[in-house]
């Protein structure tokens, strides 16, 4: 099954044209290569609420993406707001993804533990925040990216979940 993926960039710099989005070519090249996706659908807005609210609602409920990634507006800054708007439009928070991801990067650099990135589930559409930068996003995917294939299975209903607590 080839999952159908949408990615966000919240990014005023990028919005306006002053910056290229390579953090979105790095998601692109990943969701095509490791997880056999195909991206349905891409946008930058600015860092400001509204608009990424509205592009996360429009990409689950019009373009019915099965993943959404979002780069950018992870950290502390002001204008970083990308899990503030996420938490907005989710219907249900999945922390592992965001935990697993800090949990990675911090072996990598103590800053992992200023991401403020987080992930849930709205309908049947996973969400996860990324960071903004190329490197950020590579290692954040990578952690989590064989896991996404079976959570996008028992989201979607393809597959059944595997329950622990069944024996």
């Amino acid at each position: 099954m080839r999952w159908k993926v949408a990615i966000l960039t919240a990014s005023d710099r990028g919005f306006r044209g002053e910056r290229e989005d390579t953090s979105a070519q790095v998601i692109r090249e990943l969701v095509e290569e490791e997880l056999q996706g195909e991206v349905i659908e891409y946008r930058v807005v600015p860092d400001e609420m509204d608009e990424i609210m509205a592009s996360l609602i429009e990409m689950t409920d019009y373009y019915q993406a099965d993943l959404i990634l979002t780069t950018g507006g992870t950290g502390l800054a002001p204008r970083d707001i990308t899990p503030e708007a996420t938490l907005q439009v989710v219907d249900r928070v999945a922390p592992g993804f965001a935990e697993a991801m800090r949990m990675y990067s911090m072996q990598k650099t103590p800053r992992a533990m200023l991401s403020r990135a987080v992930a849930g589930i709205r309908g049947r559409t996973l969400i996860i925040n990324l960071p903004g930068s190329p490197k950020g996003v590579q290692e954040n995917l990578m952690a989590i990216i064989d896991q996404l294939s079976h959570a996008l299975g028992i989201l979607t209903g393809s597959k059944e979940g595997d329950h622990p607590d069944e024996t």
